[in-house]
């Protein structure tokens, strides 16, 4: 009887003193707005910054491991299933998971110098006749990803403000990500296309003969939490992203930190994404 309560007690000791010891497991979710090899670096500084800030917080070891998406699609739905527990999406991406999952949270927003703003570009070959929108009638367009913020949405309603709607161009196509939209118009297969700035920047400087001819505003990208996440670690994911200012830290993701950030932020692009078929018309 007294061997069996040891062997209990022993038992119940080596259960308490695993789970104590098996911390805390979080992914991450990516989707192809780039490369994934690129994403997986562009991340690893601030994952590994996170985990450290939070071990503090949570008196417990932290491992995030990224969870990589081949698709908008598929990173989404990850998202509202909860199979990811945070992901940093752009900001249609974020409006299409909230209307499926009102449940999920933002936790921070991107500081663009200190903004929470950045541009996308509208490009051609730099050897291009086209000076401005207003050239693109009759000529072809590569957008990015169907679900793409700057790829589609606010490009699209960009062109439609400068009098461009689908019928005036000679064609387009939806391309995987912001780098093949500016390889597709570098090497003439479009002779224009949208893109995010420090995309479109990082090509040039590999001698990609590209050019800008308009600019548009853009949202920073959010952080978001899944529905259903203990608070305990929200909150600890959340003050860890906003204390996050180590230009080391930063210099892949090529930000300058983290803001504060709440749904009222993406009203422009819900607008954007509502009335899209403006575009088509």
């Amino acid at each position: 009887m007294f061997k069996r309560i040891c062997m209990s007690t022993i038992l119940f000791f080596s259960l308490v003193l695993s789970i104590s010891h098996a911390g805390v497991e979080l992914t991450f979710g990516l989707y192809t707005s780039d490369q994934p090899t690129a994403l997986k670096k562009m991340f690893a500084p601030i994952l590994k910054n996170l985990e450290e800030k939070m071990n503090v917080k949570l008196g417990e070891q932290v491992k995030i491991k990224i969870v990589h998406s081949r698709t908008y699609e598929q990173g989404i739905n990850k998202l509202v299933d909860g199979k990811v527990d945070f992901v940093r999406f752009g900001p249609a991406s974020y409006i299409e998971a909230k209307q499926k999952n009102p449940g999920i949270q933002i936790l921070a927003v991107e500081a663009n110098k200190g903004k929470k703003v950045f541009n996308g570009v509208i490009c051609v070959a730099q050897t291009s006749t086209i000076q401005s929108v207003a050239d693109l009638k009759g000529k072809s367009f590569g957008f990015g990803d169907k679900r793409s913020t700057i790829g589609r949405y606010l490009s699209q309603q960009y062109l439609v403000q400068n009098g461009i709607k689908a019928s005036d161009l000679s064609n387009y196509e939806y391309l995987k990500n912001h780098k093949a939209v500016a390889i597709a118009v570098a090497r003439g297969k479009f002779d224009a296309g949208a893109l995010k700035e420090n995309t479109y920047l990082k090509i040039k400087k590999t001698g990609a003969a590209i050019r800008s001819i308009a600019s548009f505003p853009n949202m920073t990208k959010p952080w978001i939490a899944r529905s259903g996440l203990p608070d305990k670690i929200r909150t600890a994911l959340k003050e860890s992203l906003l204390e996050i200012k180590d230009p080391e830290v930063l210099k892949k993701l090529k930000k300058s930190g983290f803001l504060p950030g709440n749904d009222d932020d993406f009203k422009v692009i819900r607008y954007s994404i509502k009335n899209n078929d403006l575009f088509f018309k």
